[in-house]
């Protein structure tokens, strides 16, 4: 979608909300795949309410886009405008054992600034990629850990109020990647309380996760980490790999022959493609277990 009226254009920059026409998803997705569509960049986060009070006067559709790392999004020209979070400078402030972090902050580097702080917990998320934000809005986590354990409060914008509010830890439900946020709550900041911890002890166990992810997932290529939710009591991608299926493809949307959950762009996918072989694979592993895998990625259809 275009934004390309005159007075439209002016007030986005009243507000300050730098304007990049045409902007390429596919370019801002660790998948490699999404059509075009413009792209709007908030540098305040008090002028959310305006900013969508302007939309949708000018029944302009929108969503919210992060890190887009666990995001497919559909080829083409986009019915919607993408609104996403410049990160401020600091994106990070520690307090003690409390960090103050920016949800347009990247994931890795506020593990490793924390670490350097001596400020620990979060090492199993050092090479999960995005940002705070949408490891906040998944519970994101590994080898043992979720960050939904270390939140104490969240600045988020309430779509359905149209107000920015202070949620407190305690208030919301952090599950199996999944969390309580509306599907339209925009993350804002998140305090977490983390462990302190001496660095050398820290940086220990990130090497140690690292090395754990380096032998066993498709790191060079571009996917968007986990397809599929772990069913209750098993593995998505042992049952997937028990089916044979690594190295299954539709067009250049594979199967990773390295972890059976990560499928993977090989070189020019579409989302068409990908999804195809997310259904295909899905249907096979129903089929043979009895099991209906649930999206852990999300997807953006047009």
């Amino acid at each position: 979608m275009r934004v390309n009226d005159p007075k439209i254009v002016a007030s986005l920059a009243e507000l300050g909300v730098e304007l990049r026409p045409e902007t390429k998803l596919s370019e801002l997705t660790s998948l490699g795949i999404g059509g075009t569509t413009d792209l709007l960049r908030i540098k305040k986060h008090e002028t959310i309410p305006d900013l969508l009070n302007l939309l949708d006067a000018n029944h302009i559709p929108h969503k919210f886009l992060g890190g887009g790392s666990n995001l497919l999004v559909s080829d083409g020209e986009l019915p919607w405008v993408v609104l996403q979070l410049a990160p401020p400078d600091p994106d990070v402030i520690i307090e003690g054992n409390l960090a103050r972090v920016a949800a347009a902050a990247d994931l890795g580097r506020t593990v490793t600034y924390c670490a350097k702080q001596d400020l620990g917990g979060m090492e199993g998320l050092i090479g999960v990629p995005g940002t705070v934000g949408g490891a906040l809005r998944m519970n994101a986590g590994a080898y043992g850990m979720q960050i939904g354990t270390y939140v104490r409060e969240v600045d988020l914008f309430r779509a359905a109020t149209r107000k920015i509010e202070k949620v407190r830890g305690h208030q919301i439900s952090f599950e199996y990647r999944h969390t309580s946020f509306a599907p339209d709550d925009m993350m804002l900041a998140v305090t977490l309380e983390l462990p302190s911890k001496p660095y050398n002890e820290i940086l220990k166990g990130i090497r140690i996760c690292n090395e754990k992810r380096r032998s066993s997932q498709p790191l060079g290529q571009k996917s968007a980490g986990c397809i599929f939710r772990n069913p209750p009591g098993a593995s998505a991608g042992r049952l997937i790999d028990e089916l044979g299926l690594k190295g299954l493809s539709v067009g250049d949307a594979q199967v990773s022959d390295r972890h059976a959950n990560f499928f993977v762009n090989t070189g020019h996918a579409s989302a068409k493609d990908m999804l195809a072989l997310i259904t295909d694979v899905r249907e096979r592993v129903e089929k043979s277990y009895g099991v209906a895998l649930e999206n852990e990625v999300v997807v953006w259809n047009a």
